[in-house]
């Protein structure tokens, strides 16, 4: 699964990782979250109460209701890359 985890803020549900929450509250973050969520190979998701869309997507961000955190998830993506992923996108990461 994930091993050694620096970052405390994830837990499994079925097969999904949920990782943490995020807030993308502008044009220019979520330009820059869809840019460094693109370089990732596996599956990313967003979830913002009963809709998950694909991170990847910026007009499905743009569909989610911004003023409030999203919940970010992955699938399909291997611990290491989940690590650097994390790592590059801590600007917006909200602790809980």
């Amino acid at each position: 699964m994930c091993g050694a985890n620096p970052h405390p803020l994830y837990y499994k549900e079925e097969e999904m990782i949920i990782m943490c929450k995020v807030m993308l509250n502008s044009i220019d973050k979520v330009k820059e979250f869809v840019n460094k969520t693109s370089r990732v190979d596996g599956d990313v998701f967003l979830q913002s109460g009963r809709y998950i869309i694909d991170a990847k997507s910026i007009m499905g961000i743009f569909s989610l209701d911004l003023t409030k955190p999203l919940s970010l998830s992955f699938e399909k993506c291997s611990d290491e890359e989940v690590q650097n992923y994390m790592s590059s996108i801590h600007e917006f990461i909200m602790e809980e």
